[in-house]
């Protein structure tokens, strides 16, 4: 049993299968990329921006709370 599973893999549906599994995995490390930059922009972004953030929010509270 376990030979005829071996010798399927060898044929021509098995090496499709295999040529499959080997490009998904060559197209983790530009995932994982992608990610790892988005992860950098946002950070950048909310260093940029977030006090500016802070100080809007602060605002419209006040404006609120002044009621």
């Amino acid at each position: 049993m376990i030979r005829s599973a071996l010798s399927r893999l060898r044929t021509g549906w098995g090496a499709v299968v295999t040529d499959v599994r080997d490009d998904e995995r060559g197209d983790v490390p530009g995932w994982v990329l992608i990610t790892l930059m988005t992860a950098g922009l946002v950070v950048v972004i909310w260093a940029l921006a977030g006090p500016a953030l802070a100080q809007l929010f602060e605002q419209a509270i006040d404006q609120v709370s002044s009621f």
